[in-house]
């Protein structure tokens, strides 16, 4: 399974759980953020990762501490841009198996 795929299945599942999406790949000077999206009133940045292999730690292990801070730089860039306040958090939603079948979604998962 592709990126881009992955980034489907994750949309497709948030959209389920009532979230709105607002963009996605955002890009800027400092990174990528996957999907943008609303819960309520809360503005949440989310990150995908799909691993097929529990090898190398898994789709969790693969958010190190450097692609946790081009996220947060990211999306502070983002919230700069449209001098923006609002509620926000971070998200991570894991994939695996061969399909992405099965979900881990990470609430919060920086704790900023």
């Amino acid at each position: 399974m592709k990126g881009s795929e992955a980034e489907e299945v994750a949309l497709s599942y948030l959209q389920r759980q009532q979230l709105v999406l607002v963009t996605r790949n955002y890009r800027c000077r400092f990174g990528e953020i996957d999907l943008i999206m609303y819960d309520r009133e809360t503005l949440v940045f989310i990150e995908v990762r799909m691993r097929t292999s529990e090898k190398y730690g898994g789709a969790a292990a693969s958010i190190t501490f450097t692609k946790r801070a081009k996220i947060l730089r990211t999306a502070r860039y983002y919230l700069a841009e449209l001098d923006f306040e609002s509620p926000c958090r971070f998200d991570v939603l894991l994939l695996s198996g061969s399909h992405g079948q099965e979900i881990e979604w990470l609430r919060d998962a920086f704790g900023e």
